[in-house]
């Protein structure tokens, strides 16, 4: 499910911001994304997103300001990890996560998708990864949890190894958007592992394992598809 549903007029995608705001119902479902959690997300946050995009919308907020904020509170998290707090940063992921995903859903209602936005977009995520992942491993090697420590930074690797893969591929000419755990998967993970007392391990052991897994496959699927789309001889 990507783009904007059939049925939902082309109107709303380049709405006059000076006009009436478009209505809770005609707006667009989230995009469905490739990973594990995608479509039992995409069901279940329907309406939610909707309400929260619509919001965001009549509040007058642009995509780079939803970025931003995005950023920012994954900082906040940051610093609360490095403090050595769990439930609070685990509260302010979903924050985080709503503005991930607002910012690109505003960006297609106001007709304001740029290569430029999408460009900044993607590298203010990795930031973002690093700065989530990166002081969640300085606080566990600070506590000398030394194997919850070392999952953090391998998941902070795998997570940059993803984009990587798929930032490489599409310079190759290939579109590369499949994956079994990525950054949805990511946030859900991490919020329960903070919230919930003794799961954190056992989340970062789930991603680190099918982080991996991911890596393997959207590498294969990488190399194939440019194997394919390469001339003969090449």
């Amino acid at each position: 499910m990507r783009g904007v549903r059939p049925g939902v007029s082309l109107g709303i995608v380049n709405h006059d911001p000076d006009e009436e705001a478009p209505r809770v119902r005609d707006l667009p479902a989230p995009r469905e994304a490739e990973g594990l959690a995608g479509k039992p997300m995409a069901w279940i946050f329907t309406w939610p997103y909707r309400v929260l995009l619509a919001g965001a919308y009549r509040a007058g907020l642009r995509p780079w300001q939803l970025t931003l904020l995005g950023l920012g509170t994954n900082a906040v998290v940051g610093v609360l990890l490095l403090r050595g707090d769990r439930l609070l940063p685990g509260l302010l992921l979903i924050p985080a996560g709503i503005f991930d995903v607002l910012d690109g859903a505003v960006a297609r209602l106001r007709g304001e998708e740029s290569r430029v936005g999408a460009f900044l977009d993607s590298v203010l995520d990795r930031v973002a990864d690093v700065i989530l992942f990166g002081c969640l491993y300085w606080s566990l090697a600070g506590l000398d949890q030394r194997l919850e420590a070392g999952l953090a930074l391998v998941t902070l690797v795998i997570a940059l190894s993803v984009s990587h893969i798929r930032a490489e591929a599409e310079a190759a000419g290939v579109s590369l958007t499949e994956g079994f755990f990525q950054r949805l998967e990511r946030y859900v993970a991490m919020m329960i592992g903070l919230l919930f007392p003794g799961a954190l391990l056992p989340a970062l052991a789930i991603l680190t394992v099918l982080g991996a897994v991911t890596v393997v496959q959207r590498g294969w699927s990488a190399v194939t598809r440019i194997a394919h789309a390469a001339p003969a001889g090449a």
